[in-house]
Protein backbone atom coordinates (compact mmCIF):
# COMPACT_ATOMS: atom_id res chain seq x y z
CA UNK A 1 0.00 0.00 0.00
CA UNK A 2 1.84 3.26 -1.47
CA UNK A 3 1.06 6.64 0.50
CA UNK A 4 -1.90 9.11 -1.53
CA UNK A 5 -0.31 10.32 -4.34
CA UNK A 6 -2.50 13.73 -3.76
CA UNK A 7 -0.63 15.80 -1.55
CA UNK A 8 -2.77 17.86 -0.66
CA UNK A 9 -5.84 15.49 0.51
CA UNK A 10 -6.89 16.01 4.02
CA UNK A 11 -9.35 14.20 4.86
CA UNK A 12 -9.36 10.39 6.83
CA UNK A 13 -12.31 7.79 6.93
CA UNK A 14 -12.38 6.39 10.43
CA UNK A 15 -14.00 2.77 10.67
CA UNK A 16 -14.80 0.87 13.48
CA UNK A 17 -15.92 -2.12 12.89
CA UNK A 18 -17.66 -4.39 15.23
CA UNK A 19 -18.94 -7.66 15.37
CA UNK A 20 -22.47 -6.79 14.05
CA UNK A 21 -21.72 -2.91 13.29
CA UNK A 22 -19.74 -0.06 11.48
CA UNK A 23 -19.00 3.60 13.15
CA UNK A 24 -17.64 5.72 11.10
CA UNK A 25 -16.80 9.15 10.71
CA UNK A 26 -15.52 11.59 7.88
CA UNK A 27 -13.13 14.43 9.04
CA UNK A 28 -10.75 17.02 7.53
CA UNK A 29 -7.57 17.06 9.58
CA UNK A 30 -6.69 20.37 7.85
CA UNK A 31 -8.71 22.01 10.51
CA UNK A 32 -10.16 18.85 12.24
CA UNK A 33 -13.83 19.35 11.39
CA UNK A 34 -15.87 16.41 11.12
CA UNK A 35 -17.39 16.30 7.60
CA UNK A 36 -19.98 13.36 8.11
CA UNK A 37 -20.86 10.90 10.69
CA UNK A 38 -22.64 7.58 10.93
CA UNK A 39 -23.55 4.15 12.37
CA UNK A 40 -24.51 1.04 10.57
CA UNK A 41 -25.63 -1.66 13.01
CA UNK A 42 -27.40 -5.15 13.35
CA UNK A 43 -25.76 -5.83 10.49
CA UNK A 44 -26.81 -9.46 9.37
CA UNK A 45 -30.41 -9.59 10.78
CA UNK A 46 -33.98 -8.64 8.90
CA UNK A 47 -33.81 -5.29 10.98
CA UNK A 48 -30.33 -3.29 9.76
CA UNK A 49 -30.49 0.07 10.29
CA UNK A 50 -27.94 2.69 8.76
CA UNK A 51 -27.81 6.44 10.04
CA UNK A 52 -26.17 8.83 8.31
CA UNK A 53 -25.54 12.54 9.32
CA UNK A 54 -23.30 14.95 6.56
CA UNK A 55 -22.63 17.34 8.73
CA UNK A 56 -20.44 18.95 5.73
CA UNK A 57 -23.77 20.11 3.97
CA UNK A 58 -25.78 21.04 6.76
CA UNK A 59 -27.95 18.23 6.01
CA UNK A 60 -29.93 16.04 8.14
CA UNK A 61 -30.22 13.04 9.29
CA UNK A 62 -30.96 10.04 7.09
CA UNK A 63 -32.02 6.97 8.03
CA UNK A 64 -31.93 3.60 6.04
CA UNK A 65 -33.85 0.44 7.48
CA UNK A 66 -33.50 -2.90 4.95
CA UNK A 67 -31.76 -5.90 5.70
CA UNK A 68 -27.13 -5.47 5.07
CA UNK A 69 -26.39 -8.98 5.16
CA UNK A 70 -22.57 -8.46 5.93
CA UNK A 71 -19.95 -5.96 6.26
CA UNK A 72 -18.87 -6.05 2.57
CA UNK A 73 -22.58 -4.16 1.89
CA UNK A 74 -22.36 -2.29 5.09
CA UNK A 75 -19.13 -0.23 3.32
CA UNK A 76 -20.74 0.19 0.02
CA UNK A 77 -24.09 1.60 1.53
CA UNK A 78 -21.40 3.91 3.43
CA UNK A 79 -20.01 4.87 0.77
CA UNK A 80 -22.70 5.51 -1.47
CA UNK A 81 -24.31 8.02 1.83
CA UNK A 82 -20.86 9.93 1.17
CA UNK A 83 -20.90 10.25 -2.49
CA UNK A 84 -24.80 11.16 -2.38
CA UNK A 85 -23.18 14.46 -0.02
CA UNK A 86 -20.28 14.67 -2.61
CA UNK A 87 -17.92 12.91 -0.43
CA UNK A 88 -17.36 10.18 -1.99
CA UNK A 89 -14.27 7.30 -1.06
CA UNK A 90 -13.11 8.28 -4.55
CA UNK A 91 -12.22 11.80 -3.78
CA UNK A 92 -8.57 12.76 -4.67
CA UNK A 93 -8.83 14.82 -1.12
CA UNK A 94 -9.39 11.57 0.33
CA UNK A 95 -6.09 11.09 2.07
CA UNK A 96 -6.19 7.63 4.47
CA UNK A 97 -8.93 5.17 6.18
CA UNK A 98 -8.18 4.51 9.67
CA UNK A 99 -9.09 1.77 10.83
CA UNK A 100 -9.62 0.90 15.25
CA UNK A 101 -8.54 -2.34 16.06
CA UNK A 102 -8.74 -3.65 19.64
CA UNK A 103 -5.84 -5.65 20.19
CA UNK A 104 -2.14 -5.28 18.60
CA UNK A 105 -0.32 -7.08 21.32
CA UNK A 106 2.99 -5.91 22.13
CA UNK A 107 4.21 -5.78 18.53
CA UNK A 108 2.16 -2.88 17.62
CA UNK A 109 2.93 0.22 19.38
CA UNK A 110 1.97 3.03 17.53
CA UNK A 111 0.09 3.10 13.96
CA UNK A 112 0.49 1.28 11.09
CA UNK A 113 0.58 0.74 7.58
CA UNK A 114 -1.63 -2.17 6.94
CA UNK A 115 0.24 -4.57 4.93
CA UNK A 116 -0.52 -8.60 4.67
CA UNK A 117 1.93 -9.21 7.05
CA UNK A 118 0.23 -7.10 9.59
CA UNK A 119 -2.95 -8.41 8.74
CA UNK A 120 -1.33 -11.89 9.50
CA UNK A 121 -0.33 -10.71 12.87
CA UNK A 122 -3.38 -8.88 13.64
CA UNK A 123 -4.85 -12.56 12.64
CA UNK A 124 -2.51 -14.43 15.08
CA UNK A 125 -4.00 -12.08 18.40
CA UNK A 126 -7.50 -13.55 17.49
CA UNK A 127 -7.10 -15.83 20.66
CA UNK A 128 -6.81 -12.88 22.65
CA UNK A 129 -9.55 -10.72 21.37
CA UNK A 130 -11.87 -13.08 19.77
CA UNK A 131 -14.80 -10.83 19.89
CA UNK A 132 -12.98 -7.73 18.35
CA UNK A 133 -9.96 -8.63 16.12
CA UNK A 134 -12.20 -10.44 13.38
CA UNK A 135 -14.67 -7.55 12.82
CA UNK A 136 -11.44 -5.44 12.74
CA UNK A 137 -10.07 -7.54 9.86
CA UNK A 138 -13.05 -7.58 8.10
CA UNK A 139 -13.53 -3.79 8.08
CA UNK A 140 -10.21 -3.40 7.17
CA UNK A 141 -10.39 -5.96 3.88
CA UNK A 142 -13.79 -4.93 2.57
CA UNK A 143 -12.12 -0.78 2.69
CA UNK A 144 -9.02 -2.21 0.60
CA UNK A 145 -11.49 -4.14 -1.78
CA UNK A 146 -13.52 -0.65 -2.58
CA UNK A 147 -9.91 1.42 -2.24
CA UNK A 148 -7.09 -0.59 -2.70
CA UNK A 149 -4.82 2.26 -3.94
CA UNK A 150 -5.52 4.39 -0.67
CA UNK A 151 -3.71 3.82 2.37
CA UNK A 152 -5.12 2.04 5.14
CA UNK A 153 -3.46 2.15 8.90
CA UNK A 154 -4.58 0.06 11.85
CA UNK A 155 -4.55 2.49 14.95
CA UNK A 156 -4.59 -0.23 18.16
CA UNK A 157 -6.58 0.26 21.48
CA UNK A 158 -3.82 -1.38 22.89
CA UNK A 159 -0.75 0.85 21.68
CA UNK A 160 -0.80 3.66 24.26
CA UNK A 161 -0.21 0.54 27.18
CA UNK A 162 2.64 -0.60 26.06
CA UNK A 163 4.82 1.91 27.82
CA UNK A 164 4.06 0.12 31.03
CA UNK A 165 6.98 -1.36 32.55
CA UNK A 166 7.30 -5.16 33.15
CA UNK A 167 6.56 -5.11 36.69
CA UNK A 168 2.97 -3.59 35.83
CA UNK A 169 2.40 -5.43 32.32
CA UNK A 170 3.41 -8.97 33.74
CA UNK A 171 0.68 -11.29 36.10
CA UNK A 172 2.45 -13.41 38.75
CA UNK A 173 2.55 -16.87 37.09
CA UNK A 174 4.61 -19.14 35.95
CA UNK A 175 6.85 -17.20 32.71
CA UNK A 176 7.35 -19.79 30.65
CA UNK A 177 3.56 -20.53 30.12
CA UNK A 178 2.97 -16.70 30.20
CA UNK A 179 5.33 -16.33 27.10
CA UNK A 180 3.74 -18.90 25.48
CA UNK A 181 0.51 -18.11 25.38
CA UNK A 182 0.97 -14.74 25.36
CA UNK A 183 -0.62 -13.78 28.56
CA UNK A 184 0.15 -10.44 30.24
CA UNK A 185 -1.43 -6.77 30.82
CA UNK A 186 -2.40 -5.47 27.41
CA UNK A 187 -4.50 -2.58 28.29
CA UNK A 188 -7.81 -1.39 26.17
CA UNK A 189 -9.43 2.35 25.35
CA UNK A 190 -6.26 3.48 24.66
CA UNK A 191 -7.06 5.86 21.98
CA UNK A 192 -9.46 7.22 24.17
CA UNK A 193 -6.41 7.42 27.14
CA UNK A 194 -3.96 9.07 25.25
CA UNK A 195 -6.34 12.03 23.86
CA UNK A 196 -7.59 12.60 27.44
CA UNK A 197 -4.25 12.84 29.08
CA UNK A 198 -3.08 15.13 26.30
CA UNK A 199 -6.60 17.27 26.58
CA UNK A 200 -6.09 17.22 30.55
CA UNK A 201 -2.58 18.82 30.01
CA UNK A 202 -4.01 21.47 27.43
CA UNK A 203 -6.55 22.27 30.30
CA UNK A 204 -3.80 22.77 32.71
CA UNK A 205 -1.61 25.17 30.46
CA UNK A 206 1.32 22.39 30.58
CA UNK A 207 2.91 20.37 28.19
CA UNK A 208 1.85 16.94 28.46
CA UNK A 209 5.63 15.83 29.60
CA UNK A 210 4.77 17.58 32.81
CA UNK A 211 2.07 16.51 33.69
CA UNK A 212 0.57 13.03 35.99
CA UNK A 213 -2.67 12.42 35.51
CA UNK A 214 -5.59 9.37 36.18
CA UNK A 215 -7.59 8.78 33.52
CA UNK A 216 -11.02 7.04 34.01
CA UNK A 217 -12.62 6.06 30.65
CA UNK A 218 -16.38 5.17 32.56
CA UNK A 219 -18.78 4.00 29.87
CA UNK A 220 -20.55 0.81 29.65
CA UNK A 221 -17.06 -0.69 28.85
CA UNK A 222 -15.11 1.35 31.72
CA UNK A 223 -11.04 1.53 32.31
CA UNK A 224 -8.36 3.94 34.43
CA UNK A 225 -4.38 4.39 33.45
CA UNK A 226 -1.66 6.26 35.50
CA UNK A 227 -0.27 8.00 32.98
CA UNK A 228 3.07 9.92 34.14
CA UNK A 229 4.60 12.37 32.00
CA UNK A 230 2.65 10.74 29.02
CA UNK A 231 3.37 7.63 28.82
CA UNK A 232 1.41 4.95 30.15
CA UNK A 233 2.65 3.33 33.53
CA UNK A 234 -0.43 1.14 34.56
CA UNK A 235 -3.87 0.45 33.59
CA UNK A 236 -7.22 -1.92 34.47
CA UNK A 237 -7.99 -3.89 31.77
CA UNK A 238 -5.82 -6.73 31.49
CA UNK A 239 -5.19 -9.22 29.06
CA UNK A 240 -8.99 -9.01 27.99
CA UNK A 241 -11.40 -6.22 28.34
CA UNK A 242 -12.76 -8.06 30.90
CA UNK A 243 -10.52 -7.05 34.41
CA UNK A 244 -10.93 -4.07 36.31
CA UNK A 245 -13.59 -1.83 37.10
CA UNK A 246 -17.21 -2.34 37.32
CA UNK A 247 -18.64 -2.19 33.88
CA UNK A 248 -22.33 -1.83 32.31
CA UNK A 249 -21.86 -6.40 31.99
CA UNK A 250 -18.74 -7.09 32.88
CA UNK A 251 -17.68 -8.13 35.91
CA UNK A 252 -14.22 -6.27 36.45
CA UNK A 253 -12.04 -7.89 38.60
CA UNK A 254 -12.76 -11.46 40.13
CA UNK A 255 -11.38 -14.06 42.55
CA UNK A 256 -9.64 -16.24 39.36
CA UNK A 257 -11.17 -19.18 41.83
CA UNK A 258 -14.03 -18.09 40.99
CA UNK A 259 -14.37 -19.75 37.92
CA UNK A 260 -13.16 -23.05 39.13
CA UNK A 261 -15.80 -23.07 42.13
CA UNK A 262 -18.65 -22.13 39.32
CA UNK A 263 -17.16 -25.12 37.22
CA UNK A 264 -16.77 -27.77 40.13
CA UNK A 265 -19.78 -26.59 42.08
CA UNK A 266 -22.58 -25.16 39.82
CA UNK A 267 -21.78 -27.20 36.63
CA UNK A 268 -21.21 -24.20 34.42
CA UNK A 269 -19.24 -24.43 31.36
CA UNK A 270 -16.06 -22.45 30.39
CA UNK A 271 -18.36 -20.53 27.58
CA UNK A 272 -21.51 -19.89 30.51
CA UNK A 273 -18.88 -18.65 32.68
CA UNK A 274 -17.32 -16.61 29.97
CA UNK A 275 -21.20 -15.14 29.08
CA UNK A 276 -22.09 -14.69 32.51
CA UNK A 277 -18.95 -12.82 33.49
CA UNK A 278 -18.97 -10.93 30.11
CA UNK A 279 -22.60 -10.38 29.59
CA UNK A 280 -24.45 -10.92 32.86
CA UNK A 281 -22.26 -9.48 35.20
CA UNK A 282 -21.11 -6.06 36.54
CA UNK A 283 -24.58 -3.14 37.01
CA UNK A 284 -26.73 -5.56 35.10
CA UNK A 285 -26.01 -8.44 37.22
CA UNK A 286 -26.41 -6.35 40.15
CA UNK A 287 -29.44 -4.30 39.59
CA UNK A 288 -30.88 -5.63 36.26
CA UNK A 289 -30.02 -2.06 34.65
CA UNK A 290 -26.68 -1.15 33.28
CA UNK A 291 -27.68 2.54 32.02
CA UNK A 292 -26.22 4.47 34.98
CA UNK A 293 -28.93 7.23 34.48
CA UNK A 294 -31.34 4.50 35.06
CA UNK A 295 -29.77 3.27 38.06
CA UNK A 296 -29.67 6.98 39.19
CA UNK A 297 -33.45 7.29 39.20
CA UNK A 298 -34.13 4.17 40.65
CA UNK A 299 -32.11 4.88 43.60
CA UNK A 300 -33.71 8.67 43.77
CA UNK A 301 -36.89 6.16 43.98
CA UNK A 302 -35.62 4.46 47.17
CA UNK A 303 -34.36 1.08 45.23
CA UNK A 304 -32.00 0.03 47.76
CA UNK A 305 -30.58 -2.94 44.89
CA UNK A 306 -30.37 -0.04 42.68
CA UNK A 307 -28.25 1.47 45.51
CA UNK A 308 -25.86 -1.21 46.45
CA UNK A 309 -24.84 -1.21 42.30
CA UNK A 310 -24.05 2.08 42.61
CA UNK A 311 -21.92 1.61 45.90
CA UNK A 312 -20.17 -1.22 44.53
CA UNK A 313 -19.25 0.63 40.90
CA UNK A 314 -18.04 3.56 42.96
CA UNK A 315 -16.00 1.50 45.62
CA UNK A 316 -13.83 0.19 42.74
CA UNK A 317 -13.40 3.23 40.95
CA UNK A 318 -12.06 4.94 44.69
CA UNK A 319 -9.58 1.90 44.63
CA UNK A 320 -8.15 2.22 41.45
CA UNK A 321 -8.09 6.13 42.07
CA UNK A 322 -6.39 5.48 45.27
CA UNK A 323 -4.23 2.45 43.67
CA UNK A 324 -2.93 4.46 40.86
CA UNK A 325 -2.23 7.72 43.17
CA UNK A 326 -0.03 5.12 44.93
CA UNK A 327 1.75 4.11 41.46
CA UNK A 328 2.52 7.70 40.00
CA UNK A 329 3.75 9.74 43.87
CA UNK A 330 2.10 12.74 43.03
CA UNK A 331 -1.40 13.64 40.80
CA UNK A 332 -1.35 16.87 38.77
CA UNK A 333 -5.28 15.73 37.86
CA UNK A 334 -7.98 12.95 37.43
CA UNK A 335 -9.87 13.42 34.23
CA UNK A 336 -12.97 11.60 34.13
CA UNK A 337 -14.60 10.70 30.00
CA UNK A 338 -16.80 8.63 28.13
CA UNK A 339 -20.46 8.23 28.71
CA UNK A 340 -20.40 7.93 32.49
CA UNK A 341 -17.64 10.08 32.86
CA UNK A 342 -18.58 12.97 31.07
CA UNK A 343 -22.70 13.08 32.09
CA UNK A 344 -23.09 11.15 35.72
CA UNK A 345 -22.19 14.05 38.33
CA UNK A 346 -23.39 12.05 41.18
CA UNK A 347 -20.80 9.15 39.85
CA UNK A 348 -17.48 11.57 39.66
CA UNK A 349 -18.97 13.09 43.37
CA UNK A 350 -18.71 10.00 45.18
CA UNK A 351 -15.97 8.81 43.55
CA UNK A 352 -13.61 11.57 44.99
CA UNK A 353 -15.61 12.35 48.42
CA UNK A 354 -13.78 11.76 51.60
CA UNK A 355 -10.43 11.91 49.71
CA UNK A 356 -9.48 15.34 50.79
CA UNK A 357 -6.52 14.59 52.67
CA UNK A 358 -5.39 13.55 48.67
CA UNK A 359 -5.97 16.74 48.09
CA UNK A 360 -8.89 15.86 45.94
CA UNK A 361 -12.08 17.91 46.32
CA UNK A 362 -15.15 18.64 43.19
CA UNK A 363 -17.35 21.99 43.44
CA UNK A 364 -20.76 20.84 43.63
CA UNK A 365 -22.00 23.77 41.35
CA UNK A 366 -19.05 23.33 39.04
CA UNK A 367 -19.71 19.18 39.16
CA UNK A 368 -23.80 19.65 38.44
CA UNK A 369 -22.63 22.20 35.10
CA UNK A 370 -23.29 20.48 31.58
CA UNK A 371 -20.62 20.71 28.68
CA UNK A 372 -19.05 19.74 25.52
CA UNK A 373 -16.13 21.22 26.37
CA UNK A 374 -13.10 20.03 28.62
CA UNK A 375 -13.72 22.12 31.94
CA UNK A 376 -12.40 21.33 35.90
CA UNK A 377 -15.14 20.71 38.14
CA UNK A 378 -12.75 20.93 41.44
CA UNK A 379 -12.43 24.01 43.48
CA UNK A 380 -9.37 26.51 43.89
CA UNK A 381 -8.02 25.47 46.90
CA UNK A 382 -7.45 21.93 45.51
CA UNK A 383 -4.29 20.39 45.28
CA UNK A 384 -5.56 17.92 42.21
CA UNK A 385 -7.19 19.65 39.67
CA UNK A 386 -10.44 17.31 38.49
CA UNK A 387 -11.90 17.36 35.12
CA UNK A 388 -14.15 15.80 32.65
CA UNK A 389 -12.66 16.06 29.28
CA UNK A 390 -14.83 14.55 26.60
CA UNK A 391 -13.19 12.32 24.51
CA UNK A 392 -12.82 12.18 20.87
CA UNK A 393 -11.76 8.22 19.72
CA UNK A 394 -12.42 9.33 16.25
CA UNK A 395 -10.62 12.23 16.14
CA UNK A 396 -7.50 10.74 18.12
CA UNK A 397 -7.54 7.93 15.09
CA UNK A 398 -7.79 10.13 12.29
CA UNK A 399 -4.88 12.54 13.81
CA UNK A 400 -2.62 9.57 14.27
CA UNK A 401 -3.22 8.27 10.55
CA UNK A 402 -3.14 11.54 8.91
CA UNK A 403 0.28 12.31 10.56
CA UNK A 404 1.34 8.72 9.46
CA UNK A 405 0.45 8.80 5.92
CA UNK A 406 1.70 12.57 5.21
CA UNK A 407 5.21 11.65 6.72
Amino acid sequence: MTANANANATRVLVLNSGSSSVKYQLLDMADGSRLAVGLVERIGEDSSRLAHTPLATGGTKREITERIPDHAAALQAVAAELAADGLGLDSPELAAIGHRVVHGGNQFTEPTLITDEVLTEIERLIPVAPLHNPANITGIRTAQALRPDLPQVAVFDTAFHTTMPEHAARYAIDVATADAHRVRRYGFHGTSHAYVSRETAKLLGKDPSEVNVIVLHLGNGASASAVQGGRCVDTSMGLTPLEGLVMGTRSGDLDPAVIFHLARNAGMSVDEIDSLLNKKSGLIGLCGDNDMREIRRRIDEGDEQARLAFDIYVHRLRKYIGAYYAVLGKVDAIAFTAGVGENAAPVREAAVAGLEELGLAVDAELNAQRGDSARLISPDYARVAVAVVPTDEELEIATQAYALVSA
